[in-house]
């Protein structure tokens, strides 16, 4: 993944390695070794990386959404209606949001 990331980088900057190595002070193995995916980069390092190639690293926690597993309770019963009943179904489910909005 580091590989591709810096790889892309690298490209998007119209950079040889040879070129991204110099700029960053590092051996152009290196940055073959690391597109190659042989080595895996600390962060420190492919953050130098991308950095002489233009670009900056950043990073983004975010919550994995929890999933309702109630919700699933229904899925068999859903499963047994024909495609008018689960139609009529929907109908009746938005009827019920449009209500519940109005309040």
């Amino acid at each position: 993944m580091a590989g591709m990331l810096l790889r892309s980088a690298r490209s998007a900057a119209a950079m040889s390695q040879r070129d991204l190595a110099r700029k960053a002070r590092t051996a152009q193995s290196v940055v073959a070794r690391i597109e190659l995916g042989t080595t895996v980069p600390s962060i420190n390092t492919l953050s130098r990386l991308l950095r002489a190639a233009g670009f900056e690293l950043s990073a983004e926690l975010r919550r994995i959404p929890k999933v309702d597993r109630s919700l699933l309770d229904d899925v068999p019963r859903i499963l047994r209606l024909t495609a008018e009943e689960r139609l009529r179904e929907v109908a009746n489910v938005s009827r019920f949001i449009s209500e519940a909005r109005r309040v």
